[in-house]
């Protein structure tokens, strides 16, 4: 198996790593593991794309890449430049430092990263470690997804669906904030909402007498409804939620046609 890894935290970062070791074990002896990942970190871009100026790609070392850009340009960087002659059976897209569950989905580019290798008609799965109390001071925060990803991975392509539509599957795995030997196993989930945990701007003034705006968000043990990805992580257990890029809001559309039809 021939395995494309991104993610949006950057090239060096420590979860990257942790996926590489992931994808190795997957792809197996006469498998290869491929990384193109944002040389910079590029959290909360989303599904951003370089659209108007080019993206520098440097190799770093052999089927090792770092691209100026964010996780969906790295995604097109893999597939159209480095792999482009033998593409990927499979894109993995992490290990994100911090849950990507609840309306984090929506502004990450960890998922941005395996969105786009959707879009591009590849299997596709976006992997974040959540971090909190019992997890965050380890030697290791990311031991939950080191022990469980494998089988959470294989699990997930033997048994995971994987249809061909247009707007295909593609899978948000989050491991839960505690050391791995306490995680309960895995849950199928619907992505979660949290209350009152929106973004919002701290401002401060510079010594310069300007303003400058920093980006904040809410707190994230905040638990979501039964069922949903956070409120599993927060249980101990491994989240898997399905996801599409098509945003319709599909059980409004009669109502709206009765209305405005």
């Amino acid at each position: 198996m021939r395995i494309l890894i991104t993610n949006d935290d950057g090239i060096n970062a420590p979860g990257l790593k942790v996926l590489h070791a992931i994808a190795s074990e997957i792809a197996g002896e006469d498998g290869e593991v491929w990384t193109v990942a944002p040389a910079f970190e590029q959290s909360g871009v989303g599904h951003c794309i370089s659209y108007t100026h080019p993206t520098m790609l440097i190799q770093l070392e052999e089927r090792r890449f770092a691209a100026e850009g964010s996780p969906a340009d790295c995604v097109l960087a893999g597939l159209y430049q480095v792999m482009k002659d033998a593409p990927p059976d499979l894109v993995l897209s992490g290990v994100n430092r911090g849950n990507n569950a609840a309306e984090n989905v929506l502004y990450s580019g960890t998922l941005g990263g395996a969105m786009e290798a959707a879009l591009q008609g590849l299997p596709a799965i976006a992997l974040s470690q959540f971090y909190g109390p019992e997890n965050a001071g380890l030697d290791n925060p990311f031991e939950a997804a080191a022990k469980h990803g494998v089988d959470t991975v294989r699990r997930l392509l033997r048994h995971g669906i994987w249809d061909g539509e247009a707007y295909r599957v593609f899978y948000n795995v989050n491991f839960p904030p505690v050391p791995a030997a306490d995680v309960k196993g895995l849950k199928v989930t619907t992505q979660g909402w949290r209350d009152d945990t929106s973004f919002g701007v701290e401002p401060h003034v510079s010594p310069s007498g300007r303003m400058f705006l920093w980006v904040k968000g809410g707190p994230q043990h905040v638990p979501t409804a039964p069922g949903t990805d956070a409120a599993a992580n927060l249980d101990g257990y491994v989240s898997v939620t399905p996801l599409r890029a098509d945003l319709t809001a599909h059980d409004t559309i009669q109502t709206l046609k009765d209305r405005l039809e």
